[in-house]
């Protein structure tokens, strides 16, 4: 016997209580077969006007980590998934590698984090120069930096968004993030990538990348497509950019 609507696989999705954009996004990717199961990090919806500010937040990120990821271990999923980004970045390449083995070990199961699943888009992509958006501050900036340099590839630009809270972060208006890949976009990169799992950005950047002529990536279609080919589920899913058209 198998799960009735999860057949095929059971996601255990971690996101911050302040997340609003994950679930939806998401569950709107879903092929059938395949079911999201959201635990939330309970956090507050902490104001953020510096770099200071933006450690603390992550710093109650970790420390209400393992809670939601025993909470969601309750429904027995196939695989865990942070639906989170910033954690994934920070401290660089070996404190991801460190983070990922630590929950794989916890939960004895196989994590997806946005980090790692960014890293496997650009290669099946083939891109080595990024421009990166951000709704961080510039000490979250440094860390996205420095996982990706660290990886091998050049950050040729980025841009943190700066929002004033982590709900407000699902508030920033479409025009906004389309302007910013405007600004970062260019012929010295190979694709533009959006990091921030709140930012409602997912189908805008299919929308963009349909109309340039290079690879517009939003980390949650990222996270997503990595999941699926994790578990060996190579379903193409439209409306959501080129990466989750490919297996």
């Amino acid at each position: 016997m198998t799960d009735a609507l999860g057949w095929r696989r059971k996601f255990a999705v971690l996101v911050p209580s302040t997340n609003t954009v994950v679930q939806p996004e998401f569950d709107a990717m879903r092929p059938e077969g395949v079911t999201n199961h959201i635990s939330r990090i309970r956090i507050p919806n902490m104001p953020l006007a510096s770099d200071a500010d933006f450690r603390l937040l992550v710093e109650r990120i970790a420390a209400a980590q393992i809670e939601a990821v025993d909470s969601a271990l309750s429904c027995e999923p196939d695989h865990v998934v942070l639906g989170i980004s910033v954690e994934t970045f920070w401290g660089g390449l070996a404190a991801s590698r460190t983070l990922k083995r630590e929950l794989e070990e916890h939960t004895g199961l196989e994590v997806t984090m946005g980090a790692q699943a960014c890293d496997a888009a650009f290669a099946r992509l083939g891109v080595r120069r990024l421009a990166v958006l951000t709704p961080y501050f510039p000490a979250g900036d440094r860390n996205v930096r420095a996982f990706f340099e660290e990886s091998g590839y050049t950050v040729v630009r980025i841009r943190g968004l700066q929002c004033g809270s982590p709900v407000l972060i699902a508030h920033v208006p479409q025009e906004t993030l389309r302007a910013a890949v405007g600004e970062l976009d260019g012929d010295d990169v190979d694709a533009v990538i959006q990091v921030g799992t709140n930012l409602a950005m997912a189908r805008l950047a299919a929308q963009i990348e349909a109309e340039r002529a290079r690879p517009v990536l939003a980390i949650n279609a990222c996270i997503y497509w990595h999941a699926l080919r994790t578990n060996g589920i190579a379903d193409r899913i439209a409306g959501w950019g080129s990466l989750l058209q490919r297996h």
